[in-house]
């Protein structure tokens, strides 16, 4: 038989309005909640919304349980959304799938699987054993690319790198004189700012820290700010600097064994946390973060420190500003340094490419397989 909807598809506009919903809820807990995702729910009763949350931080109630306690008993017999499948362990809290079936939900639809092998398609299979409506898959790319930090995390044991750059259109990333303010316009520099506020921390090299002098915050533009981590060997750092200001936002000092007494000990007189890793390379400052709880690290380091985290698997996701100036000069620096490549057939072939106009610049972004690396041996 069929609809006699003149909006045949109704049904399924509002199932991903509701998801894209879900998906604004979760973004206000940007960089807060790992190592767990960002999720948000929906209960919803003939179309309207009747209660609606968020997961805010690890340890905090999920989505589901803030959504259905605003519901209240309107929340029986109703749908749920979420974004990511509603847990079935317990862990620092209680199932979601035990929380929707006390409380007789009808329906509930689900953005997309959990990879988490604590769950993996089994919050799905309870909720559909206690009678429960459930459907997968609404707005599932979007959803998937929300997270898409904590399903690296939980399949590779490793955080998600992205490896962010701003350049001119002749690819450099400051000019002879090492001069770079500003590459790119405020619209980019703008969306860099959210990208920090979205990150677990921001990485850059010594010779960045010493040139640049970065604050390495979100601006004002989000709450949170990003733990500001700088490798160096050395020590050889300035002693004046923003990145030691800590009261707000916290530094993180990676450095080789034995390195600088001196002035590691002023650094942590500021308040600095100071690490030393033998050897000091991108994958052990990533092995670092991983074990610290951390899912989406932001590269925001030069050229050589660039490409020393491209050959080492840490650099998983490109984010290219490019403005559409020239600045020439043969020893002007560029985004990314020696990989060891010498033929154009090497070159690594970005995948899922997106190009986006940000007014007066354009960001490039696409991801490196994981199957097709460079040289490890680069140091």
């Amino acid at each position: 038989m069929q609809s006699s909807s003149p909006f045949p598809d109704a049904i399924g506009w509002v199932d991903r309005a509701m998801m894209q919903r879900c998906l604004e809820l979760a973004r206000r807990a940007l960089g807060r909640t790992t190592p767990n995702p960002l999720v948000g729910s929906i209960v919803a009763r003939n179309g309207e919304i009747v209660g609606e949350g968020f997961h805010p931080a690890a340890g905090q109630p999920h989505a589901e349980i803030f959504a259905l306690q605003a519901a209240g008993e309107n929340a029986r017999g109703a749908t749920v959304y979420v974004n990511l499948e509603p847990c079935n362990h317990h862990g620092r809290t209680p199932p979601c799938t035990e929380a929707l079936i006390a409380a007789g939900v009808a329906k509930v639809v689900v953005g997309a699987i959990d990879s988490n092998p604590l769950v993996a398609g089994t919050g799905v299979d309870r909720l559909r054993a206690a009678g429960i409506e459930v459907i997968v898959g609404v707005e599932e790319a979007a959803c998937r690319q929300l997270n898409e930090a904590f399903f690296h995390r939980i399949r590779y044991q490793q955080p998600f790198g992205i490896l962010k750059y701003a350049m001119t259109l002749d690819g450099k990333i400051a000019a002879s004189s090492g001069h770079s303010a500003w590459v790119t316009g405020e619209k980019a520099r703008h969306l860099v700012h959210w990208e920090r506020a979205a990150a677990d921390a921001v990485i850059i090299g010594g010779n960045t820290a010493r040139q640049d002098n970065p604050l390495l915050t979100s601006h004002n533009v989000h709450p949170h700010n990003p733990l500001r981590v700088v490798m160096s060997r050395s020590l050889n750092l300035r002693l004046e600097a923003k990145l030691w200001h800590t009261a707000e936002v916290a530094t993180l000092v990676l450095t080789e064994t034995g390195a600088n007494a001196t002035v590691r000990g002023k650094l942590e007189q500021l308040g600095v946390e100071v690490v030393e890793l033998s050897p000091l390379t991108p994958a052990a400052a990533m092995a670092h973060l991983y074990d610290r709880g951390l899912s989406r690290i932001l590269w925001e380091c030069g050229g050589v420190l660039a490409a020393e985290a491209i050959a080492q698997s840490a650099v998983h996701k490109i984010m290219a500003f490019v403005a559409p100036k020239i600045i020439g000069g043969r020893d002007a620096p560029s985004p990314i340094g020696e990989l060891g490549l010498t033929q154009m057939t090497q070159a690594l072939q970005l995948e899922r490419v997106t190009v986006t106009g940000i007014e007066p610049d354009f960001l490039i972004e696409g991801y490196l397989p994981l199957e097709n690396r460079a040289n490890d041996s680069i140091s």
